[in-house]
């Protein structure tokens, strides 16, 4: 039996290795599931990762921070990111870079780029002839975009959340201001895709917010409408939304909570910012006016001074906002002379009196485009830093008319939080609580396009059309269709921006164009040609608006039907089979409907030509002026999720779609009547076939962008190999710096071991100063030679000296560890013997263990007795300079070997079940069945009268040996159903005790 499990033994640790491998993959999978969020502010930025078990952290940053400044330092060799990089703005800075968000999208005539020269003259900003947009020129040799800079950024914030993760990321959401428009998004998807990541949505900050308000407060959202607004004034900008919290009831997943963005107001340029430089330039008049009359230079003419001045204006406006005056001091401001000045909270609040006036506009411009008034509003969030600042929030509180204003909520992390939730929601890796997120359109978008029309007789001109396609404040992501009717040749149509009139005059220069593209059909006349028997349906342009808020013509096609009639028994069997695989998948056209939005509307659009067909001219017109509005004025309806934007309209017009060919079958069976006798059965039959085939072609697209147009594919690749490089540069000079600096740490550390006693002990005086001569040598090489010398020649001078000092540093590793390896060796023996000699004791007849198995760790034992006594003789003999016998590693490899003849026969006890004792087997073999009566039993324990005794006991020993020898190698079939009535009776005791004295 012993031998048995032996053999077993082997596959059971493959098992269990197979089991560990298949876990590993599993973990090794898991880990690759991390998403990070970017909360992307002009001043500083947020990032948080959710990954297994990490359910949505903040990043800390290398300085175990939680907020990075977004800056970003660039010399001929070498970058700085963070707090490294801000602390370079001094010494540096011109190439120091600050708020370059503000030039995002945004061409050299914008206002915003004069500004920033306003702002930043320091920095110098060349000019983009082809793209008409501007770039940092650091150096003759040194340009980049704001994309680019925005990249390395982005690209940054990865590396943070990588380290934080301990493992690759790809898929973020970034958010964005709610204000950015077409042009600006395009280009932070730009900056990604430059930066290698993987964007799953550009989420607007104000919405990422309100996500994150909701999603920690879902037990206090129910059926009731709850409008709360959020004021989130930072260090560029300010904005201000109106969200409705409220639970619906979803398809997927029932009744979940809700929000919905209702109205939005900002300003551009209102926020610290704007503050932190108007208290620069107070603190840079008094600097001047100490100075007056001395013959020096104005202080605004010295970048590193106005640096210094910008840093110590953000430090007073923080402390402001808690005193009501304070010291501003700067040490060396210009010339090494110092500065200091005392700032009162009342000076800086009529420094900036102008912007606190313009703290309710934002407020005003939501209300009005939710359609709401304050009353409606139940509570008002402060968010963003800004709103620290004591008169924004008493401007704030009179403005809305509220008793207090909220502050319930973390200012600086909310928005990067909600993103992460988002990020974790549309990443397959996760399962979240379901939140409905119901964004809006901040800026229209409409559809403008040219055709001829007769007004009179023999009299054409040209009509302007224009149609709305998403209208302001209407939810997205959503697909639409608009279909031209009057159209059988190449044309052109524009895409443009809707009515802007909610933006002021200087809003409207910094927005910019307001022509986004035009759109060049290619094919169809040629369609047309193509299918001249068939009736068109229009040319069909699908439009999506996704969840980034980035608009994009999917396709163009012509579509044209015609009817087709076909045998009974074919359409009979196409039919059934179409029957069959609707059933298969669920059956039904509703499921489809539901995933493409883009299907459904066009259904919508075919629907009254349809019904139409005798004048097909004046309905045609009718639809291409209709169609779209119908899209957009009819509101979804509040118990949707954001996918389904108008699955109203889709079920209506299922509806219509299926009413309307049944009106139209009566119609035709009348007008055949009317010509001739009712038609048999088999006739009607034949009529129902007929069917509409529709055919539809592509048409060709060329698009040309007006606003700003995109970097090419090529230029885009360029860039992202630039950014690739000098990553890879960076990695290489901090491998470089790694290297030098393990050579010279261990330099200075070994140098200082050869006076220590250890390692004098075991080394001989020339050892130590063969190494030390060598150290030295390596020192002063080092300081010589080792600003040029590469990372290979680094390392090989580590791995040289290394391989010098090896020896002697393993003496002293295996003198260290000897103590406690040997104690556990001689514990482990001492053990094993106890366990051995109890092993034994056990009787015979209890005995789980097999005289093989227990020799055999006797055997060990003895063997590692054996091996310990001479291998510590001989190590006493050797000295202590010369490389030892007693190694740490054999010391294991025996307690592994012990041990594990141990931990066998431990685990062999703990399993084993005890055997029964051998009166139980005999009573067991001599009871009747079951089913025998009281009687019957009486007569086999007492023989009758005139028996002998000795008639039955001669062949019941052999099928009780027969019963022991089975007891004997199968223990869980010893008990017997009846053994314990059998031992009450007394009168066959004395025979049991004759039979087994027979046995």
């Amino acid at each position: 039996m012993a031998a048995t499990v032996r053999r077993q033994r082997p596959r059971r640790l493959a098992c269990w290795a197979l089991m560990a491998v298949l876990l590993a993959d599993l973990l090794a999978l898991s880990d690759t599931l991390a998403v990070m969020s970017v909360d992307l502010g002009s001043e500083s930025m947020k990032v948080a990762i959710v990954k297994p078990g990490v359910p949505m952290e903040i990043v800390l940053n290398k300085e175990s921070r939680r907020k990075t400044p977004v800056t970003v330092t660039l010399k001929e060799n070498e970058r700085f990111f963070g707090d490294s990089a801000a602390s370079m703005a001094i010494k540096n800075p011109k190439a120091t870079l600050r708020y370059f968000q503000h030039l995002l999208g945004k061409q050299e005539g914008n206002p915003h780029v004069a500004l920033y020269r306003a702002r930043f003259p320091e920095h110098e900003l060349g000019f983009d002839p082809q793209r008409q947009t501007v770039h940092f020129q650091i150096s003759p040799q040194l340009q980049f975009s704001p994309e680019e800079v925005l990249g390395m950024v982005l690209n940054y914030s990865r590396s943070l959340a990588e380290d934080f993760a301990e493992q690759p990321i790809k898929d973020a959401v970034i958010t964005v201001p709610a204000f950015f428009n077409q042009a600006e998004r395009r280009a932070v998807l730009q900056a990604a895709r430059m930066a290698g990541l993987k964007v799953l949505q550009l989420i607007n900050d104000n919405t990422a917010t309100a996500l994150s308000y909701g999603v920690f407060r879902r037990k206090d959202i129910n059926t009731t409408a709850q409008n709360v607004m959020f004021y989130d004034m930072g260090s560029g900008s300010t904005v201000c939304t109106i969200v409705t919290y409220q639970t619906v009831k979803t398809k997927e997943a029932g009744m979940q909570p809700q929000l919905q963005i209702r109205g939005v107001g900002f300003d551009r340029t209102l926020g610290g910012l704007e503050m932190e430089l108007r208290l620069r330039e107070h603190l840079a008049r008094l600097f001047n006016r100490q100075r007056k009359g001395q013959g020096a230079k104005d202080v605004r003419e010295n970048p590193r001074a106005m640096a210094k001045l910008l840093r110590e204006a953000n430090r007073l406006k923080t402390v402001l906002s808690a005193n009501a005056d304070h010291m501003a001091q700067i040490e060396g401001l210009m010339d090494d002379v110092d500065f200091k000045a005392k700032v009162t909270r009342a000076e800086f609040e009529e420094l900036c009196a102008d912007l606190f006036e313009r703290v309710p506009g934002p407020v005003q411009q939501a209300l009005q485009s939710a359609e709401m008034n304050l009353d409606e509003v139940e509570q008002v969030i402060l968010v963003g830093g800004a709103t620290r600042v004591p008169k924004v929030q008493e401007v704030l509180l009179k403005a809305v008319g509220k008793e207090e204003l909220g502050k319930n909520i973390n200012a600086d992390e909310a928005a990067a939080m909600g993103a992460v939730y988002q990020a974790a929601a549309l990443s397959k890796a996760f399962k979240v609580k379901p939140f409905v997120v119901r964004d809006a359109v901040i800026y229209p978008i409409l559809v403008e396009f040219t055709r001829e029309v007769e007004e009179e007789p023999g009299v054409r001109s040209l009509k302007h059309n224009k149609r709305v396609l998403f209208s302001r404040m209407g939810p997205y992501p959503q697909r639409k269709v608009i279909t031209f009717n009057r159209y059988n040749h190449d044309f052109n149509f524009h895409i443009n921006y809707g009515d802007l009139g909610f933006l002021g005059p200087e809003d409207l220069r910094v927005f910019g164009s307001q022509n986004l593209t035009t759109v060049k059909l290619k094919g169809v006349g040629e369609s047309f040609k193509k299918y001249p028997d068939y009736e068109s349906k229009g040319i069909k342009a699908h439009f999506n608006l996704d969840e980034s808020g980035v608009l994009s013509l999917i396709r163009v096609e012509s579509v044209f039907e015609t009817l087709v009639e076909d045998s009974p028994e074919e359409e009979s069997t196409l039919t059934k089979l179409g029957n069959t695989i609707s059933s298969l998948f669920g059956g039904g056209t509703t499921p489809d409907t539901k995933e493409n939005g883009t299907d459904t509307v066009q259904e919508e659009e075919e629907s009254p030509a349809e019904g139409s067909k005798d004048e097909p001219g004046e309905q045609a017109e009718l639809k291409e002026e209709a169609e779209a509005p119908v899209e957009d004025t009819s509101p979804p309806p509040p118990t949707e999720p954001k996918e389904a934007a108008v699955p109203e309209e889709e079920k209506a017009t299922e509806k219509e779609n299926e009413e309307k060919p049944e009106a139209q079958k009566p119609s035709e069976k009348k007008e055949a009547g009317s010509e001739a006798a009712p038609p048999a059965p088999e006739e009607e039959k034949k009529q129902k076939p007929a069917r509409k085939q529709r055919m539809v072609e592509e048409i060709g697209v060329e698009l040309v962008v007006l606003d700003l147009p995109d970097l090419p594919e090529d230029e885009l690749a360029h860039s992202v190999q630039k950014l690739q490089d000098l990553t890879s540069r960076d990695l290489e000079k901090q491998e470089r710096e790694k290297a030098a600096n393990s050579l010279e740490a261990f330099i200075f550390e070994t140098q200082d071991k050869l006076y220590q006693p250890e390692y004098q002990e075991v080394s001989t005086e020339e050892q130590r100063e063969e190494i030390s001569g060598k150290l030295g040598a390596a020192s002063a090489w080092l300081e010589d030679e080792g600003f040029g010398a590469t990372t290979v020649m680094l390392k090989e001078k580590l791995t040289e000296l290394r391989k010098l000092c090896h020896g002697l540093f393993f003496r002293v590793e295996e003198r260290k560890k000897w103590p406690e390896r040997l104690a556990a060796l001689d514990n482990l023996l001492n053990h094993s013997s106890m366990f051995l000699k109890g092993a034994r004791l056990i009787p015979e007849m209890e005995q789980i263990f097999t005289e093989v198995e227990m020799t055999t760790l006797e055997k060990v034992i003895n063997e590692t007795w054996a091996w310990k006594n001479a291998t510590m003789a001989e190590q006493a003999k050797l000295p202590a300079t010369e490389k030892p016998v007693l190694l740490s590693k054999d010391i294991e490899a025996k307690m592994m070997a012990l041990d594990r003849e141990v931990q066998y026969l431990l685990n062999k006890a703990k399993f084993t079940k005890p055997r029964p004792r051998p009166k139980d087997k005999n009573a067991t073999r001599a009871e009747p069945p079951l089913n025998a009566s009281a009687s019957d039993q009486a007569e086999k324990v007492i023989p009758p009268p005139g028996q002998t005794e000795d008639a039955k006991p001669i062949s019941e020993p052999e099928k009780e040996t027969a019963g022991s020898e089975q007891a004997d190698t199968e223990p869980l079939e010893l008990e017997g159903p009846g053994a314990e009535p059998e031992q009450k009776e007394q009168p066959t005791g004395q025979k049991r005790t004759l039979k087994n004295d027979e046995l």
